[in-house]
């Protein structure tokens, strides 16, 4: 058999990194595999400003970061890779990759995080990546001196519409319900900036557009009223799903297919852990995977030690 890692981790978002650090540190054999960018939802955030000892920092700033001070405690990351089988019962768990290439460890912890959810309306597929996206970091130069709508009502919805308004000259955030679900502070931000107005109890219902996307029919939920909005972009922040769909039949996952854990961050299978975006929680921030990271590979680190 090749080596056998003390911890494989699944993932190289904030938990994944976490987890990485904190095991290498404790002197365990640790692997990252990870399928996408380093950092995960980390390098899609613009501007972190909440994350505690530092003021203000980009995501991928923050993400090279974790991935450095893993690497430096001697945790090994190997990226663009993508699992094909996963084999967690028993002692020495297994994930097959779909080159072929096999991956021991003792333990394991699951942290593939989430994605951005679609709407799923006319138009959205088709103009991906010619005005519609899900990334203001990655393409909010592409609409200076433009106009744009941002989809969503949460924290991700209003701080990305505030860091849009660098770009572009007028931004309309249309949301579903008469109030938003986001922290007092990012709601006034968003108020208080003369870049940005509101269009409530409303939802996109398809886009239009020739070669690039123009505009947007929107539908008045109390009345059923739609009207067609002219526009240049449209930025949708309506929440994730979780990177969840190859672990079923191998963890417990709930009804959002979210992964069931304990406090210590143990799944149903005895030696297989998870953390960040993909379990059951309620708030979802880049401290509480960061914690759920830590917790994860200090309970790895117990059943390592127990295991012997």
């Amino acid at each position: 058999m090749d080596e056998i890692y003390d911890v494989m981790i699944l993932g190289a978002g904030a938990a994944g990194l976490t987890a990485g650090i904190y095991s290498s540190r404790a002197k365990l054999n640790t692997l990252i595999l990870n399928d996408g960018a380093i950092g995960g939802q980390l390098v899609l955030t613009n501007e972190i400003a909440n994350y505690p000892g530092v003021e203000t920092t980009k995501g991928f700033v923050l993400a090279n970061t974790m991935k450095k001070q893993a690497k430096d405690f001697g945790c090994k990351i190997k990226s663009n890779i993508k699992v094909a089988e996963y084999h967690l019962e028993g002692d020495v768990k297994s994930v097959k990759l779909d080159d072929g290439r096999e991956f021991h460890a003792r333990s394991v912890i699951l942290a593939p995080g989430g994605r951005p959810r679609s709407l799923n309306i006319p138009g959205e597929d088709e103009f991906k990546g010619t005005g519609v996206s899900y990334c203001s970091t990655c393409d909010g130069e592409f609409f200076t001196d433009k106009e744009l709508i941002v989809v969503g009502g949460g924290n991700s919805a209003l701080e990305e519409a505030v860091a849009l308004t660098k770009y572009a000259t007028k931004i309309t955030i249309v949301h579903q319900f008469d109030h938003f679900q986001a922290f007092e502070h990012a709601v006034r931000e968003a108020k208080n900036n003369p870049k940005i107005n509101f269009v409530m109890e409303s939802e996109p219902r398809a886009f239009f557009g020739e070669e690039k996307l123009n505009r947007v029919k929107v539908e008045h939920l109390p009345t059923g009223e739609t009207s067609e909005i002219n526009v240049d972009g449209v930025f949708i922040f309506v929440g994730y799903l979780p990177n969840t769909e190859s672990l079923k039949g191998h963890v417990q996952l709930n009804e959002r297919n979210e992964i069931v854990v304990d406090t210590e961050m143990k799944t149903n299978v005895p030696g297989v852990f998870a953390a960040g975006d993909c379990i059951v929680k309620r708030y979802r921030q880049v401290t509480t995977a960061v914690a759920d990271g830590t917790i994860a590979a200090l309970s790895v680190a117990e059943y390592i030690r127990n295991a012997k």
